[in-house]
């Protein structure tokens, strides 16, 4: 399997001398073609802050990060602009539409911003809609659609342009139950038909349960990790809780 991401001996640091917060201490892993992965740890685990990391939002303090063979720790800040733009896909807990624009408009611009031939851009948006089941809503506007049709809409603007890695920051942490299902399942079809590459923080052990393989983070540090294997999303679920309660069986958001 091709490696999507590479991260080596990731350090990232706050605060200055005598009172320095290790948030990420020397953690390596990767993500090959096609993963659904997640993060889990506790409030203050520093998995957020390594998506962070990853997605190019923060700098890390040391280590290397490479995404389809690139060292984005290395890029100066108008190449790693350009790299976020043609090769990340963001999903964030708040949505971040814009309220001006209707659903196919705020996914269509992720197009448009990377200049896609204006005769592509219908089909493709379509395309994706169709998959995640918005199709019948692109016309609205944001005030007009549930949390889990924005978010599913957030989602079709983050995979629409084919990027290397999608990136998600708690996709579900502002949905309800059955919203936040709706959703899951629509991260599964775009994993399992689009072949996306999927890396997900998360505190909720259901949204878990659909990844493939799942990193825990504690202290800043890898704990351990879980594999799905053969086994049913309900097993997965059982097994990540007994995680979480080796953990202290607290994982809220940081």
């Amino acid at each position: 399997m091709q490696e999507v991401l590479q991260v080596e001996n990731l350090e990232k640091y706050y605060g200055a001398r005598g009172n320095v917060t290790k948030a990420v201490d020397g953690v390596s892993f990767s993500v090959g073609q096609g993963e659904f992965m997640g993060i889990m740890g506790a409030s203050g685990s520093g998995k957020t802050t390594l998506l962070n990391c990853v997605s190019t939002i923060d700098s890390a303090t040391a280590g290397h990060i490479f995404i389809d063979g690139s060292d984005v720790t290395a890029m100066k800040p108008t190449a790693l602009a350009r790299f976020r733009r043609e090769k990340l896909g963001f999903i964030f807990q708040d949505f971040n539409l814009l309220d001006t624009l209707t659903a196919f408009e705020n996914i269509a611009l992720a197009l448009t911003i990377l200049g896609t031939p204006a005769g592509e851009i219908e089909p493709r948006v379509r395309k994706v809609a169709s998959l995640l089941d918005i199709g019948e809503v692109l016309e609205k506007y944001p005030y007009q659609l549930s949390g889990g049709q924005q978010q599913r809409v957030a989602a079709a603007r983050a995979i629409v342009t084919n990027p290397s890695l999608v990136l998600a920051d708690e996709p579900t942490g502002a949905l309800d139950s059955k919203s936040a299902r709706l959703l899951m399942q629509s991260f599964r079809t775009l994993n399992e038909q689009m072949h996306a590459t999927i890396l997900m923080v998360t505190h909720d052990a259901f949204t878990a349960s659909y990844c493939r393989r799942i990193l825990f983070i504690k202290d800043g540090k890898i704990f351990t990790q879980l594999l799905r294997g053969e086994q049913s999303r309900r097993e997965f679920f059982d097994r990540i809780m007994e995680v979480v309660a080796l953990l202290g069986g607290d994982l809220h958001a940081d």
